[in-house]
This record gives C-alpha cells, structure tokens and sequence, in this order.
C-alpha cells in the first residue's frame, strides 16, 4: 500500500502511534475481508461490503496522514534551504 511512500510508512508506523495503529487496523481488515470472501456463502454480501467501506475510510485517513507529513517535510526543506541563502 503506497509504495510512493514507502520510507514515510516505515517512518510513521515507527514513530507516531496514530499511524501505527490506523495501519495495523488497515492490515487486519484487508485479512479479514480476504477471509470471508474465500467461503462466500457464510456471510451476508452487506457485511462484506460494510467491512470494505471500513477499510476505504482507513486507508483514506492514513493518506491524508502521509500527504499532511510530505507537504511538512517539504516546507522544512524549503525554509532550511531559505535560511541558508541567507546566511
């Protein structure tokens, strides 16, 4: 998942416990969800599709997450960069 971000996932899952866990859920849903498909006929359509919606509404969060630190990591840079032209 995101594999243009894939040293920030490392970075976050590391380092803030938020992204940690709203991964981890992510993961475990992707399995569960996989597991249920493979015997169909024990569980509702709706529930399935419920469990996706779930993990759509996780992986958007952790992309807002992962855009939010890019774009800080960013401004950093371009203030650092400011900073030393003017020294």
């Amino acid at each position: 998942m995101f594999p243009e971000y894939q040293e920030l996932v490392t970075t976050l899952r590391h380092d803030d416990p938020h992204f940690s866990r709203l991964f981890n859920d992510h993961h475990e849903l992707d399995q569960h969800i996989a597991q249920l498909e493979l015997n169909p006929l024990s569980h509702i359509q709706e529930d399935i599709e419920m469990l996706k919606r779930k993990k759509l509404k996780l992986k958007d969060e952790l992309y807002q997450i992962l855009q939010k630190e890019t774009s800080n990591t960013l401004q950093t840079l371009i203030l650092s960069e400011l900073f030393f032209q003017l020294l």
